[in-house]
């Protein structure tokens, strides 16, 4: 197969990359460009852990070929903190002991940074609706409501 030339930012850096005109974007994430935070669990985008934003809405990224990135911006779970310095939904995530494997946490965290965007004060029953294409076999999502409500309050309190 031929390869396309495609241009994109990701993260806040702009990247040029050569892909099959096939390749999934979260191959090109995570092969390429070596950002392994984006999980790849399921492959068949029932379980959301490779979820990013691709030009501010979220998108599966085992599912997005690479060329739809094409100058677009992309945004992983390593381009949403400040540097070493944890985002309030990170930090919500590991006050609240959302954390548990690890696999569906980036997917789970680039959703619920969409849904504060679009609702920074959501009710429980809006969370659960935003992600419902999210599974989570650890956490039990109590300690993940919990957390989007502590997010959603600016980092303070649990719910």
């Amino acid at each position: 197969m031929t390869k396309i030339a495609i241009s994109f930012t990701i993260n806040g850096v702009r990247r040029k990359l050569e892909v099959e005109p096939n390749e999934l974007l979260m191959n090109c994430i995570r092969d390429q460009l070596h950002l392994t935070g984006t999980k790849y669990v399921c492959g068949i985008g029932e379980c959301g852990a490779c979820t990013v934003l691709l030009n501010q809405e979220p998108i599966l990224s085992c599912l997005t070929l690479a060329v739809d990135a094409d100058h677009g911006e992309v945004v992983t779970i390593e381009g949403i903190s400040a540097g070493k310095e944890l985002d309030k939904v990170q930090q919500a995530f590991v006050d609240e002991g959302a954390v548990q494997c690890g696999y569906c946490i980036p997917g789970l965290i680039m959703m619920t940074e969409s849904l504060l965007k679009e609702n920074p004060t959501p009710t429980e029953n809006e969370v659960r609706d935003y992600l419902r294409g999210n599974l989570c076999r650890c956490t039990g999502y109590m300690n993940v409501l919990k957390a989007i409500t502590k997010a959603a309050a600016g980092g303070k309190g649990s719910a």
